[in-house]
């Protein structure tokens, strides 16, 4: 059986440098992929092209909502898309929730558990069978303080 080749772990700076073109090359793609869907496919949603291979558009989008009605009228966009010259071997449409982008300062208020929570935590531990999970509660109930 052989050996998987890793493309992005070489010594040879051309190598490297090929492979940040074609990447720089496949996110460009994807952009001007998206600037097509963008005014076809449900609004308001800010959808983005991650991926096209093989027949499949994978795009992601941040409204649950708006995703789950694209899911529900795929055929109907899929038609749409595919009279295109860009996706006239499109198949089949995948939509992925994007996480919104969280501000840095909300990240940082942690606050701290409370001890009646961390009891719970360590009584809850001692009930749960798979000793592996049993021991990341009680880690989780002490390293919150």
């Amino acid at each position: 059986m052989s050996q998987p080749k890793n493309l992005f772990q070489s010594n040879q700076p051309q190598a490297k440098a090929a492979n940040i073109q074609q990447l720089t090359k496949q996110v460009q793609y994807w952009q001007i992929l998206t600037k097509i869907i963008q005014p076809l496919l449900p609004q308001p949603e800010h959808w983005q092209v991650v991926c096209y291979q093989q027949g499949v558009l994978t795009i992601t989008g941040e409204n649950q909502a708006m995703i789950s009605q694209l899911g529900y009228l795929q055929q109907h966009y899929v038609a749409q898309l595919s009279q295109r010259e860009e996706f006239k071997d499109l198949q089949k449409i995948q939509v992925r929730l994007r996480t919104k982008n969280i501000p840095k300062k909300s990240v940082n208020k942690i606050q701290p558990m409370s001890a009646e929570t961390q009891q719970m935590l360590q009584n809850a531990a001692q009930f749960v069978n798979d000793p592996k999970l049993s021991q990341a509660i009680r880690n989780l109930a002490s390293v919150i303080e």
